[in-house]
C-alpha cells in the first residue's frame, strides 16, 4: 500500500503545530516509559501501522523490554505492569475509544489514585496528541518504517 496524499507538504503549518505539541512531551510530568507504553497502545486500538511501527522501535531504543510489549494487548491479564502503567494504559484506552455517555467515574478515580492533577493532564495531552497522529497516518496510509531515517528509529535493531 502506498501513502494516497503527504499531508506534512499540502498543510506545513498544522503539520508544525502537531509537531510542536508532540515535542512538548519532552517536557512532561510523565515518565517516558508510560508514554512509550501509551503510544504503541492508542496505535494498537487505531490499527496505525506507521505510528506502531515507530513507537515499537522508539521503545526499544529506549530500552523497554520486547516480552512487555508483546505483553501490551493483554495488559490486564499481564504481570509484567506496575498499578501506575496500568493506570496510564486504562486512561488511554478510555480516551480513545470514548464512550457514549463519557468516561465513567471508576475509570477516573482509578488513574486518579495514579496520577497527580499534572501529570494526568500531560497524560491526556499525550493520549490527545497519539490519537490526532493515527488518524492523520491511517487517513493517508503512510507506510510502516517509512520515516526510520528522519527520526533515527533504524539504531533499533527491529528490521
Amino acid at each position: 500500500m502506498t501513502q494516497r496524499i503527504n499531508y506534512m507538504q499540502q498543510s506545513p503549518e498544522f503539520f508544525k503545530q502537531l509537531m510542536n505539541l508532540s515535542n512538548a512531551e519532552k517536557e512532561s510530568a510523565i515518565e517516558e516509559t508510560i508514554l512509550d507504553l501509551v503510544h504503541i497502545r492508542a496505535s494498537q486500538i487505531n490499527g496505525c501501522g506507521f505510528c506502531l511501527d515507530m513507537h515499537a522501535k522508539q521503545a526499544k531504543m529506549n530500552g523497554e523490554r520486547e516480552l512487555r510489549l508483546y505483553h501490551l494487548p493483554i495488559w490486564r491479564e499481564s504481570t509484567l505492569f506496575s498499578p501506575r502503567e496500568r493506570a496510564a494504559l486504562a486512561w488511554t484506552e478510555i480516551l480513545t475509544k470514548l464512550p457514549e455517555h463519557g468516561v465513567p467515574a471508576e475509570v477516573y478515580d482509578r488513574v486518579r489514585e495514579q496520577f497527580s492533577e499534572k501529570e494526568l493532564s500531560d497524560l491526556t495531552f499525550s493520549v490527545m496528541t497519539i490519537n490526532a497522529w493515527n488518524r492523520i497516518n491511517v487517513a493517508f496510509t503512510t507506510v510502516p518504517g517509512s520515516a526510520d531515517a528522519a527520526f533515527g528509529l533504524n539504531k533499533a535493531g527491529l528490521n
